[in-house]
């Protein structure tokens, strides 16, 4: 399903870090909200969308939508944005992370992406939509 010019639904839902069992289960997990993470998945889109058309370059989603139980199997608390599909880890080639992060820094401030979570790691960028300003 195609949300914006450049991302589709899967996109959001699939990832390389999950096994193949994994994988239908992610997918089972998103149909059983999936109204409320559509909605959530469609604000990020729309979002990483401003920051592609700034930067010009594909935006490459490592991994988005992670449900409570993926979470709980790594040891995290389960209260991720991405358990609630609002953040996306991402590479875009050509930017290091930081310099990802310092252009969604920019563009949330000109008022042309929503303030959220942001972070710029050593081989990604997290970005969230969660309405509140979070760095760490």
């Amino acid at each position: 399903m195609k949300i914006t010019n450049n991302f589709r639904l899967e996109e959001f839902i699939e990832s390389r870090f999950y096994t193949v069992e994994q994988q239908k289960n992610v997918w089972v997990s998103y149909y059983a909200n999936e109204n409320e993470l559509l909605k959530n998945i469609i604000k990020l889109a729309f979002n990483l969308q401003t920051l592609r058309d700034e930067l010009k370059q594909p935006i490459h989603i490592n991994i988005a939508y992670r449900p409570e139980w993926y979470e709980a199997s790594k040891g995290r608390s389960g209260f991720s944005q991405h358990c609630l599909a609002k953040a996306a880890d991402i590479t875009v080639d050509g930017y290091t992370p930081e310099e990802v992060a310092e252009t969604v820094e920019r563009l949330i401030l000109e008022g042309e992406m929503l303030q959220g979570g942001l972070k710029g790691y050593d081989t990604f960028t997290h970005y969230d939509v969660r309405k509140r300003r979070a760095r760490w």
